[in-house]
């Protein structure tokens, strides 16, 4: 396995600034944000290190160059939208921009984009799993002519109200998945596996390594801190920022040397990429930067 960072973390930093940065901190890789130029509706959103929209030969070639040069390999693209959205104007944008970062990645010769499956929030699950497939197929047809492969994360996009009552990502446990896999049982499908999502949703984040490890193509390092006292308070039908903070590795309840064995066990050997959500190191670039380093520090017993 070969240890990155998301670089969504890395807000305001240009392209080659987040690379130098991930070079002398010792990373081997990065996953790349590459959200549409300045539009974000949420945390981490609209951040851009390369911009797929002006994507030419030109470009890549710079990218990959500079990359080679540091000694940093790109992961994936990740943009994480809703191309399942309730809004229709809005979904049509994300799923023509999904389909550049794909474009972008097959130029690259990365391969790989991470992202979300979507959900129109307002609809249940049953309602969403008709949406993906009206939605999907053409996506993944769009990501297997071009020999790029997706990898959805497990994140339901679901925190606080703005995302009530449902959250904005579908593929959010083992049992849905199942039934998109089925749908849709393309090698060009798979999962970018967070542990941290399954803590707060109170489920086990070790066993469905083994029944989709397959299907597991890029993994992260984020992790999840349950507040009991605060889950006694309101119970698991609460907003889940209201009993739960997301936190660096280490410093959640994930047991991280448990994951990262079962990872071994599967013969798991790709890329795995740290993700700091953790509000605590926000304040300034240098907790940002203490923020990764820390983070690096602890999974090193694991990863390198």
């Amino acid at each position: 396995m070969k240890l990155g960072f998301v670089s969504a973390i890395l807000d305001g930093w240009s392209f080659e600034e987040m690379i130098d940065t991930a070079a002398e901190m010792g990373f081997r890789c990065v996953e790349v944000a590459c959200w549409p130029q300045g539009r974000g509706e949420r945390r981490y959103a609209g951040v851009s290190h390369i911009d797929v929209e002006a994507m030419t030969d030109e470009k890549a070639s710079y990218i990959l160059e500079y990359c080679a040069g540091r000694n940093v390999e790109i992961s994936a693209l990740a943009f994480y939208p809703n191309t399942m959205d309730g809004n229709l104007e809005k979904r049509s944008a994300n799923i023509a921009h999904l389909e550049k970062v794909i474009d972008a990645s097959a130029k690259l010769n990365v391969n790989l984009v991470t992202t979300f499956v979507g959900r129109d929030q307002t609809k249940n699950v049953e309602e969403n799993i008709a949406l993906f497939q009206e939605i999907w197929p053409p996506v993944i047809r769009y990501a297997e002519d071009r020999n790029v492969k997706i990898a959805i994360e497990n994140c339901p996009m679901l925190f606080g109200r703005e995302q009530w009552p449902g959250g904005q990502n579908l593929a959010s446990t083992p049992k849905i998945w199942r039934e998109l896999f089925s749908i849709l049982p393309s090698p060009n499908f798979g999962l970018n596996y967070d542990p941290s999502h399954f803590v707060w949703q109170m489920m086990d984040y070790i066993a469905p390594l083994y029944e989709f490890k397959d299907k597991i193509f890029h993994v992260h390092y984020k992790d999840i801190k349950l507040l009991p006292e605060k889950l006694r308070d309101v119970g698991i039908m609460a907003y889940p920022l209201d009993f739960m903070i997301p936190k660096l590795p280490g410093l959640g309840d994930v047991d991280w040397g448990k994951y990262v064995s079962a990872l071994t066990d599967i013969g798991y050997d790709g890329y795995s990429c740290i993700e700091v959500e953790d509000k605590a190191f926000e304040g300034s670039r240098e907790r940002i930067l203490e923020s990764l380093l820390l983070s690096k520090k602890y999974m090193e017993q694991f990863v390198i």
